[in-house]
């Protein structure tokens, strides 16, 4: 019984140890804050009217527009 005791803390304290769990966390974070960040600034962006195809129609206006009068 004692064997099985040692055998479980050796796998304990290398699970512990391990820390490629801790970096799928620190990248799902950095995906969920970039994430964030970008719904916060499409929402600013299309505050005129909040719709975002409107939003997109005058982006593709600026874009192909020759005289520049984009704001």
């Amino acid at each position: 019984m004692n064997k099985f005791f040692q055998t479980l803390g050796q796998s304990t304290n290398g699970f512990l140890r391990d820390e490629e769990g801790a970096q799928v966390v620190e990248y799902a974070l950095i995906i969920a804050v970039v994430s964030i960040a970008l719904v916060v600034a499409l929402k600013a962006l299309t505050a005129d009217d909040g719709d975002f195809g409107t939003f997109i129609t005058r982006v593709g206006t600026c874009l192909t527009s020759t005289t520049g009068g984009c704001v």
